[in-house]
């Protein structure tokens, strides 16, 4: 009954958190809006060699631009308020953790979201590039975009991203858990080479090769890093380990059974000396009383 309420109550402080964080990111919902726009109203302008004072898009109907705006506020919601819904989840996974195993995970939710940021922000800039090499396939077509299509695909392709960053991170955590090894995730290499490159090409939205290439080349950089930190902790795993074998095998080796043993079977020797002794002192005093 103790777990349900902690899990009631941890679920209560997540749900709080998002919407507190939802609510403040609709005030600057118009901002971020204008950020993702600006890719298009800048090629727009290079395209048609004027400057626009208004950047115009589409909307199919009077409500998509608030519920646009909900949509965009939820995803900052979601994003700003991960560390507080990431260490609650971990906090409620926590009891049945080791100790370290604990520590590596409060580490675990405060580097994620860094690293998600990470690849969203680099996909934004991939994105853009997209973008300018769809408007000038043919710059003599009036080229009108509905906003809420814009941003949703913006959107999809930051959050892919984003979490196409968090990969590396989960398997340096499985490695801290003893559930792989740097050897292990090495030998993987060949895999995550052609899985990124896949992965990119399949999700970036435009044909050049250098978007794709960096977006392929930073997940395998990531991905090598990992490695390396995990092969770290294999080692310090390992020194720990051998510690623990050289500690047991003192411990057998100062054992003194054997001079237990001498040492009682020489009292055994003394007592059973002395028992002949007394009995001589009792015959010889029993053989004067019978002379007298």
């Amino acid at each position: 009954m103790e777990h349900v309420q902690d899990l009631r109550s941890r679920l209560l402080v997540a749900v709080l958190a998002i919407v507190v964080a939802t609510v403040i990111g609709l005030f600057f919902s118009q901002d971020v809006i204008s950020f993702l726009s600006q890719p298009y109203c800048t090629m727009k302008e290079n395209l048609e060699g004027r400057e626009q004072e208004i950047c115009q898009f589409n909307l199919s109907s009077p409500i998509s631009e608030f519920t646009l705006m909900l949509k965009v506020a939820l995803y900052m919601g979601l994003v700003a308020s991960a560390p507080i819904w990431m260490y609650q989840l971990w906090a409620f996974i926590a009891p049945g953790l080791h100790r370290h195993e604990r520590k590596y995970a409060y580490a675990f939710a405060a580097i994620a979201t860094p690293l998600f940021a990470g690849g969203a922000f680099l996909a934004y800039f991939v994105v853009s590039r997209g973008m300018q090499f769809f408007m000038n396939i043919n710059p003599n077509f009036n080229i009108t975009i509905d906003l809420e299509k814009y941003i949703n695909f913006y959107l999809g392709v930051m959050i892919v991203f984003g979490l196409g960053f968090e990969f590396p991170l989960i398997m340096l955590m499985l490695n801290v858990v003893g559930l792989v090894t740097a050897k292990r995730m090495l030998s993987w290499w060949r895999i995550v080479v052609f899985v990124s490159f896949l992965f990119t090409a399949i999700m970036t939205p435009t044909p050049d090769p250098f978007g794709m290439t960096a977006l392929a080349i930073c997940m395998i950089i990531l991905y090598l890093g990992a490695v390396g930190i995990a092969s770290i902790n294999d080692k310090r795993r390992g020194r720990k380990e051998e510690s623990l074998a050289d500690d047991e095998s003192s411990d057998i080796e100062e054992a003194t059974g054997v001079q237990v043993a001498s040492s009682l079977d020489e009292d055994d020797s003394e007592g059973e000396e002395g028992t002949v002794r007394r009995g001589r002192f009792g015959r010889r005093r029993n053989f004067d009383s019978d002379a007298t």
